[in-house]
Order: structure tokens, then sequence, then C-alpha cells
């Protein structure tokens, strides 16, 4: 896949030696191990490869050198050159790729993997190592790459021939994006990467792998069940997760939900599968969610579960859920994931875009229709919980509200092609609850692991593929920091964030459960010593403004978007004691949510 005229003229720009004599795309008779990687990922149609370089993978990067169709994204740090991958393809549903060296290498690059894996996303990392007959010996940068990653990767590779590194690349890049996406490591020992192989190269154009078939079709019997059950049910809900996201399936869901006519939720990771304008939506449920889609979850008679794993961030306490006697039908292409936490009467395991396309025609087709009078009960009984205002906030004219500040960025950008990234913690859940998305692939931030840091580089990875979207991070003065030296690559890469400080003075969450849980006993919660991000932002070439009172916010706001072409940093300083609300706390069930600290 080439790139665009404007791709190109920042690569050169970023890249001024890739304008090299040396840069070839004729196909040469005997390539070594590097180029044949090189010409793997061009079959695979890579744009952007995000990496650093280090003694176990100079031979990749001289074959990168040697070509001009893959732009070479040089981070400041190998964690960040995964996130940066990760939110790629969370941005775009295609397999985002990096590239780190060996020991140390692969180490910093661990939290990016996990969080990957966490979140299911579609991910190969190439790995340097160290020569084969060094590997075992504790040469210099060596680790068990394949042995450390093995618990936090779809599949792992360590290529022991060269004749096996194209096989080994296509079935990498096949896993990584069928069945349940996720990442796949491949770990190329010095040696492989510099012995050439005789012959022509061809990339293989099919890939055959006995012990991985995932199923796509849901079983027809499972699903004329489940339209029964859903049918019938007189007080029906629908609970998505990040596999509709994932799955491409957002328009079917849309369609299901209008034709049935029921209520609807989304989970932190499934936040725009559903439009956030739609009525039938509830809000995001479990922990932080909405009054109503947590009360609505808990009182249904039958659930839809659809590419959600009712983990413990949404469910709360599973014996609490469990009290209550409800059918569930659980829609999901990972077999491990049905009734993991949770008994379910009607496993479909599937793809979720196909299963929801045969429901959608089994209803149409069926004869029974949902019982209006039941429904409409249903819904009376929801909108007396909507009634509650979960979301309210006192606004104030002293100080810098959180939430204010995301609901005014809503309304500055909603109609304009926006996304949104966040790192961890209480910005990140008011993000989640005052940004109402309307199309999925908007909302991206770290979900299972929840990971400190991630935020400027998904914002990074997603404008380098979105170059005329506006990209804001949202982040707190802690979370930034984890990953602040990417700054500079912003400047060198000329990829125009937006980056909002939510800036508190403390590590938020932390504080909040110290102050309900642990008797108001701060520890080690307070940052005392910040940088002067205003300045730190100039230092790295960028724009930096301080906001201080809240008629400020939203010419702020404006200004940065006004400078389209410049990262801009807002150190936007919030007040210190606000909390997030609702909440459920640790060990308590999903209906058991304080709304505000007067519930305490």
């Amino acid at each position: 896949m080439d790139m665009t005229t404007a791709d190109a003229k920042r690569a050169l720009a970023a890249h001024p030696q890739n304008s090299s004599p040396n840069s070839a795309s004729s196909q040469a008779s005997e390539l070594n191990g590097s180029e044949i990687l090189v010409r793997c990922l061009q079959a695979e149609g890579v744009q952007y490869l995000w990496g650093y370089p280090g003694g176990a993978v100079l031979y990749i990067y001289d074959a990168l050198y040697k070509q001009d169709s893959i732009q070479h994204v040089l981070v400041r740090h190998e964690q960040a050159a995964v996130h940066a991958a990760d939110g790629y393809a969370r941005a775009t549903g295609d397999v985002g790729v990096a590239l780190v060296t060996s020991g140390p290498g692969v180490t910093n690059a661990i939290t990016g993997i996990a969080t990957a894996y966490m979140d299911s996303i579609p991910m190969v990392i190439v790995t340097g190592q160290v020569p084969t007959p060094a590997i075992g010996l504790d040469a210099f940068q060596e680790c068990d790459t394949v042995g450390i990653t093995r618990p936090i990767v779809k599949h792992n590779f360590l290529v022991k021939d060269v004749r096996d590194l194209a096989m080994t690349m296509k079935k990498a890049f096949h896993i990584a994006r069928t069945g349940r996406p996720g990442p796949v490591v491949v770990d190329i020992p010095k040696d492989i990467s510099m012995t050439k192989l005789p012959g022509t190269f061809e990339y293989p154009k099919q890939v055959e792998m006995r012990s991985y078939n995932p199923v796509r079709k849901g079983h027809s019997g499972q699903i004329r069940k489940a339209v029964a059950l859903l049918l019938a049910a007189k007080r029906p809900y629908i609970y998505t997760g990040g596999g509709v996201i994932l799955g491409e399936a957002s328009a079917e869901l849309r369609e299901l939900t209008k034709l049935l006519g029921y209520p609807v939720t989304n989970t932190l990771m499934g936040l725009g599968a559903s439009a956030s304008s739609d009525p039938q939506f509830l809000g995001m449920l479990g922990m932080h969610g909405t009054y109503e889609a947590n009360m609505t979850m808990q009182h249904c008679d039958v659930l839809l579960a659809v590419g959600a794993r009712f983990d413990d961030r949404v469910i709360g306490n599973p014996k609490h859920f469990g009290s209550v006697e409800r059918k569930i039908i659980h829609v999901d292409i990972d077999p491990s994931s049905i009734s993991k936490r949770v008994r379910v009467d009607i496993p479909i395991v599937g793809d979720v875009k196909d299963v929801l396309q045969e429901l959608i025609h089994q209803i149409k087709e069926a004869q029974a229709r949902p019982d209006a009078i039941a429904l409409n009960a249903w819904w009376s009984q929801i909108n007396e919980w909507r009634r509650r205002e979960c979301l309210a906030f006192k606004p104030s004219t002293e100080v810098i509200k959180p939430q204010m500040v995301v609901d005014t960025l809503w309304r500055l950008t909603k109609d304009r092609d926006t996304y949104i990234t966040s790192d961890v913690g209480q910005h990140q859940m008011w993000a989640a609850q005052y940004y109402r998305f309307e199309e999925p692939r908007r909302w991206i931030n770290s979900g299972g692991l929840g990971t400190m840091g991630v935020g400027l580089p998904y914002a990074m990875g997603i404008k380098l593929a979105k170059p005329d979207s506006d990209v804001f991070c949202i982040t707190g003065e802690g979370s930034i920091q984890m990953c602040i030296q990417e700054m500079s690559t912003c400047l060198q890469y000329r990829t125009p964030v937006k980056i909002v400080s939510l800036n508190n003075r403390y590590l938020g969450m932390v504080r909040q459960w110290q102050e309900l849980d642990y008797g108001k006993r701060y520890s080690h919660s307070y940052m005392e010593a910040l940088p002067d991000f205003v300045k730190l932002a100039e230092a790295y070439g960028h724009v930096g403004l301080l906001v201080e009172k809240p008629g400020d916010v939203e010419g702020a706001l404006k200004e940065a978007i006004r400078l389209k072409d410049r990262t801009v940093f807002l150190d936007i300083r919030t007040d210190p004691t606000e909390n997030v609300w609702p909440m459920v706390q640790a060990g308590k069930g999903i209906s058991e949510m304080l709304l505000r600290s007067e519930d305490l």
C-alpha cells in the first residue's frame, strides 16, 4: 500500500536520508532476512512502523533505509512505540506494527504489549534477538523474549531459519487480525536478519494452520433459541462491549436496537458502538456507569451480551449480580470468554457481525413480536431511573470543574471529525461520561490493563493515520509524565495533537479511593513537584497554555483547535477535591451505587 502524497512529504521531511539513491523497488534475486522482513511488511500493506533501533535490529534498519513505502517513526521510548502502533490499530482497524531491539528494547515494550493483549488489539511486534548461537548464554542485551511475552500475547514466534521468515510473518498477521484479535510477537535473531536466501522472494498468498481455525458463523440453532428468548422478554436489555467495535458491527447493533426497541448500553471499551444521542442508549454501565444503565442491568429478565466479558468493573460483585434471576444470551468470538465469570443460558460462538446479521434476519422473519405493553412498562421504569440525572454536576465560577472541561470540548468538536484518547484515572472516566460519542473507533483508551501513559502515544499514532482529523488527548498531570518525552516525536513527525491536561495536583483516582476507603489518608497521591508544563511544551517546540479560571476554558480550547498545525498543551488547573460519580465501591453490587458524596 503506497503512502499518500501528504504522507510521503512528511516522511521525507522527517527522514531526508530516505531520498537516497539507495532506495530500491526492484526485486532482488538474493535477499537477506531483513530485506525479506521489509518485503513481508510491504506485502501486508504496512504504511507506518513505530520503533527504536539497537544492535540486534541494525540489519533491519538498514533494509528500512533502502525503501520508501513504509514510514518508520522514531519514538523516544519503546513503550511508546507499541502504544502508538496500538492507537493506530484501534482507530483504523488495521494491524499496528512496532519494532524494538533485544533485551531492554523488549522489556520496555512489555507494558505496551500487555495493554494491547488485554483489549484484544491486532498488532505485530517485531523484536530483535541475539544471534542464534548466543541464545541462552546470557549474551549482551539478551532476554527470553518468547518466555517473557508468552502470557501477554495471542501467539509468539522465534524465527530459527531464514527460510521460515516469510511464512512466519504471514501467520503472525493472520493470527493478529482474525478471531479474537491480539498482539503477536515475532522474535528475529540477528544472524537470521543478515542471512541471505537465494532465489526470488515470494510472499505466501495463503496460510493454513491446523491448530488455529476461529469460528465465524454462529450456530443457527442457538441463534433461533436466542431470537425466541428475546422476543418473549418482558424486561430486555442489550449489553455490548469492545467486541462490537473490533468486529465492525456497530451498524448491525444499531439496526437490531431499532428493530426491537430495546434499551442498550456500552461498556467503557464499547462506547461509540451505539450513538450517544440515541434515546434507547442508557449510557455506559459499570463502576462509574450511569444509574439507569446499572439498574437496568440488574433488573432485566433477558440480557443479550455481545462482544463483552462481564468483567469486574462492569458487573461488580458476581454474587450480587447472580442474585437476580435472568436469562443471558452471550455472543462472542472467543469461546473461553463465555461463562467465564457469569453462567449464561444461550452461548453463541461466532463473529459478532455475522451473528448480529443472522439475528436481525431471523427476527424479521419471525411471526412473534416484542410484547408492547410489557416493553412500555419497562421503559417507564427506566425513565424513572433516568430522572435521577446521575451525571449532573454543580458548575462553579470560582474553580474549574473537570466535567465542564470535557463537556465544553464535546460542544466545540461534536460536529468535527474528532478522536479522543485518554490516559487512566479520573480524567478517563470524566471523558467517558461527558464526551458523547456518536461513532465507533473515536474513543481510544486502555480498558483492561488500565495503563497510564498511553494517551499521548495513542494520539500520535492516530494523527499519523488521520492527519485531517482533530485528535485530543485528555490526560492528567500524573499520566502525561509517563510518556511525556514523546512530545519530541510529535515535533519531528509533525503530528499536531492537542493535550488537555486536567491538572488537579493529585493522582486523582488514588486520592478518591483514599478519601472514601482509607480514612482520607492521602499516602503519596499528591504531586508536590510538578514542572511548568507551559514552559516544558515550549521547550519541546510546541504551544503551551495555562488555564486557571472557568471563564477561560472555552477560549483556550478554541485556540487549540484554531492552531491546527501545532501541538498544543493545555495545562488546565481543575478542582483538586472533585470525585467521579456515580461509583460502585469494590466488593459492592452493580446497583449499590454512590451517586454523590452525600450518599456516603
